[in-house]
């Protein structure tokens, strides 16, 4: 097995399979298989992905990466924008809670959640017009392996 380094240190897919198998996130969102990298029913559907920003630092050790949690609704508007806002805030107290899981040898550790920008309503940009907008809301994630 090759020795694991900064690069391997992907705090989307922690953070993805964390929520893919919270309970806590599925009773938030109404049924499993609504959490995914990709916009996509069932709706509404939790979207976790890599920010814009974040902090590389001196790439030794310790980095603090943006991920990015977006909610996304129904084509036909449902469940609204307040579900969706609710919705979304559960799920990034729920994401602050893997500061306190128990670490998987070999994965990165995380050691602080921090939610970092305003809650954001943005029309889905499709080839097709889209009633919903997704909620989109950045959270620095400081992982060191």
């Amino acid at each position: 097995m090759t020795e694991l380094t900064l690069a391997d240190a992907d705090p989307v897919s922690v953070l993805l399979a964390r929520l893919q198998q919270s309970d806590q996130v599925t009773d938030a969102l109404g049924c499993p298989g609504r959490v995914s990298g990709a916009a996509e029913a069932p709706w509404p559907h939790l979207v976790i992905g890599h920010g814009p920003g974040g902090d590389l630092r001196d790439l030794n050790w310790a980095t603090a990466p943006e991920v990015t949690l977006q909610v996304h609704g129904d084509p036909g508007g449902w469940p609204g924008k307040a579900e969706l806002r609710r919705i979304l805030v559960r799920c990034a107290q729920i994401a602050q809670g893997i500061v306190e899981a128990p670490h998987t040898p070999g994965r990165p550790v995380i050691n602080g959640v921090k939610p970092s920008g305003p809650l954001v309503w943005s029309p889905r940009r499709r080839p097709t017009p889209m009633a919903d907008e997704p909620l989109s809301d950045p959270a620095s994630v400081t992982t060191r392996r």
